[in-house]
């Protein structure tokens, strides 16, 4: 019931959920206190309001946004306490004491302060956002200074509107007391705080404070552009929770012959980008974008097919490859925007025979069969379980954007799959780990997948009391004490290496602080190495688990199971690198036999219908060789969807870099002698358009180029 309440309400938790009710019941209660009145009901509820607001804004309640969509914002509930306060005053026979006069004026006073200081706090906003984004490029033409500290601007004006509690806490306990001076200290420390504030603010509005202008920021980068003269691309562009989509190539990008770039368009995904030496440059600007001299680029490579990847298509100069970001039977795997790109690079020969049969427009001689680099890390299968009993990975997919319910096996059999396997005859390890997308669009996905959390949980829990596991965790308490004291020295090791600036920093700041460290990048691979191995070790092998978050990475997940239970996603056909059985969710109810006609990956696959009654013949073929029945087509597919072993994926895939380079090249060549010295980019211009980086100095129109809005999905 508190389950189906907190999904209705939107709500993360339910700590989460009590503080909306706190919220909601307190301020009717210091309507009636104030009415009646009652100073100590008035004291406790208004105490109470400010605790669930202050809880909301920490935890970025969704209830907040909805609360100020219907005009019950922060300002407003923060003025109707006050107000309340003053009728409380009044109720008590003190209009016309000084103490009242004295309220009134702190608090409007109080108000006037406000606008100087959202002004200040916008103001310095605006002049410390540049135009890029950067990671591991050196802008030495430009001085970007500190930030102002983080205490000063994060949810400041939250923090303003809090410094009414000393007023607020002197106007409550001079009624109690009869004491007006307690009033008059309260009233004085609250205005006293609101300057302060707004001094405090004062000194980084000066030119010194400021970052340089767009102009001087924009020839920096073009400077640097020069100097480095990238060679190879990743660009990106997506949503907020798509920077798994970028992050699976950056390894990758390092390995990449030539000298790499990743170029970005959204500053939030900056942040979640992982560790990684190559340059990262963001324009959230589309004429930003399309005005930088990108001619030294031979190839630009395209994760995903979204709109704004228009802006780099048009660069003459460069060879465009689609590269995708998983391999899988889905239909966004033969998009038919594919064909604006020069090539599309597919993991093997299946990737080739997609397009052939969705016949969208990519011509056969423009796909190239490079394999998967990013698979390296998963290991192959020695054929018998890791542990003295097997551990079975569920990776469901998300929804989709379809509603198709063949897309995720979560809301039609995800509860039997775990179910069946918890029951299982013989003990099994269940690992759970949905994909970060699930719930997204269908709300009812979001419960299946707090069910099967819980599930999961309470299931641990039992094994935890079982008096045969209790002998397991007695004898491996001491190993696992001493793995979890190694993850939180590793944890905080990383937590430090991973800001290599000054606490408070911003956007502006941190491009100027974060340049590559080898070193520090070499400590934090070694360290994530070890943080995943002490991870697994600070947990029984027979304890149930569910993983969620960056850490432990799928193929992490991958190495620790001895088989899989997943939908038809890139995940399947990830998992086959390692050799290992595994069973995909034919939700759609299609029959066995046309599940495995339409998708290739399920050839070598155990079909499960929603009840998940053929999870046995998967758990048999973990369990015996002898019963797994699927190993040589498993072998065979492997090598049809991800290609040969030798030579390897990243050998194939720099084999093509150079290749269509190579043609660039040469396309290049062919154009200059045609244009007898004219810039190639000329052809390229739009009518009318100015010359690059012309309108780099003009404030209208730098406003005019700030499109940094949500990129608009083609597939």
């Amino acid at each position: 019931m508190i389950s189906t309440v907190i999904r209705l309400a939107r709500v993360g938790s339910g700590s989460e959920l009590a503080a909306a009710v706190l919220l909601g019941l307190g301020y009717p209660c210091v309507a009636l206190a104030a009415l009646i009145p009652n100073i100590w009901l008035f004291a406790g509820a208004g105490a109470v309001t400010y605790a669930a607001d202050w809880y909301l804004h920490q935890k970025k309640s969704y209830l907040v946004n909805r609360l100020n969509s219907v005009r019950a914002g922060l300002p407003i509930r923060f003025l109707l306490r006050q107000l309340l306060l003053i009728l409380l005053l009044a109720r008590e026979n003190l209009a016309e004491q000084p103490v009242f006069y004295a309220t009134v004026a702190c608090f409007l006073l109080f108000y006037g302060l406000q606008a100087p200081h959202g002004a200040l706090t916008t103001l310095i906003r605006l002049r410390r956002t540049m135009p890029v984004v950067t990671r591991n490029v050196d802008l030495h033409g430009v001085r970007i200074p500190d930030a102002p500290p983080r205490a000063l601007l994060r949810r400041a004006g939250e923090k303003m509107l809090h410094l009414d509690v000393p007023a607020v806490v002197g106007v409550v306990a001079a009624v109690v007391t009869g004491r007006d001076v307690l009033a008059y200290a309260g009233v004085a420390a609250t205005l006293g705080l609101g300057v302060l504030y707004i001094l405090l603010l004062l000194p980084y509005v000066r030119r010194k404070r400021r970052v340089p202008g767009a102009g001087a920021v924009l020839k920096a980068v073009d400077t640097w552009l020069r100097e480095y003269q990238p060679t190879v691309a990743l660009y990106f562009s997506g949503s907020s929770e798509a920077a798994y989509q970028v992050n699976m190539w950056l390894d990758t990008m390092e390995q990449v012959d030539g000298r790499p770039i990743v170029i970005m368009r959204e500053p939030n995904l900056v942040r979640k980008l992982s560790d990684t030496s190559v340059p990262v440059l963001c324009i959230p600007g589309g004429q930003h974008t399309m005005a930088r001299d990108w001619s030294m680029l031979r190839v630009t490579l395209y994760p995903a097919n979204v709109g704004k990847n228009i802006h780099m298509l048009r660069v003459p100069t460069s060879k465009h490859v689609f590269i995708g970001h998983g391999d899988s039977d889905k239909l966004a795997s033969v998009n038919p925007f594919s064909k604006v790109y020069d090539e599309v690079w597919t993991a093997g020969q299946a990737g080739r025979d997609r397009y052939a049969l969705a016949d969208v427009g990519v011509r056969d001689e423009d796909i190239v069969e490079v394999g998967r680099p990013q698979l390296a890390p998963i290991q192959r299968w020695t054929g018998t379980p890791k542990n003295p009993i097997p551990t079975i990975l569920y990776a469901p997919t998300w929804e989709g954007w379809d509603g198709d319910p063949g897309n995720t096996s979560l809301l039609l059999a995800g509860e039997n799959i775990v179910r069946r396997l918890l029951d299982a005859p013989g003990p099994v390890r269940v690992i759970y780990k949905p994909h970060p997308f699930t719930g997204l669009v269908n709300k009812k996905a979001k419960a299946v997948d707090e069910r099967i959390r819980a599930m999961v949980t309470e299931a641990a829990a039992r094994r935890a009391a079982d008096p045969r596991w209790a002998r397991e965790a007695a004898a491996a308490q001491a190993g696992q004490a001493a793995a979890r004291a190694e993850l939180a020295r590793i944890e905080a090791r990383l937590a430090a290496l991973a800001d290599p600036g000054r606490k408070g920093t911003d956007e502006a700041e941190t491009s100027r602080v974060s340049l590559a460290d080898p070193h520090r990048l070499a400590e934090t691979k070694r360290l994530r190495a070890e943080w995943n191995d002490a991870y697994w070790r600070s947990f029984g092998w027979w304890e149930h688990r569910v993983v969620t978050g960056a850490r432990p990475h799928l193929y992490d997940c991958f190495n620790e199971s001895d088989g899989m239970v997943s939908d038809i996603s890139s995940v399947v056909s990830d998992f086959i690198a390692s050799g290992k059985p595994y069973a995909v969710t034919d939700s759609a109810g299609i029959g066995a036999d046309e599940f495995r006609r339409q998708n290739t990956a399920v050839r070598a696959a155990v079909v499960l219908s929603n009840d998940a009654a053929e999870l046995d013949e998967l758990l048999a073929a973990v369990a015996d060789p002898a019963a797994d029945r699927m190993a040589q087509e498993r072998r065979a597919l492997k090598q049809y969807l991800l290609g040969p072993d030798e030579p390897t994926s990243m050998e194939r895939f720099n084999a093509a870099v150079r290749a269509l380079a190579a043609r660039a090249e040469v396309r290049n060549a062919g154009v200059a002698q045609r244009l007898a010295g004219q810039s190639i980019g000329e052809l390229d211009r739009e009518d009318g358009a100015a010359p690059l980086g012309a309108a780099d100095d003009d404030p209208e129109a730098v406003a005019e180029e700030r499109d940094a809005a949500e990129p608009t999905a083609v597939g």
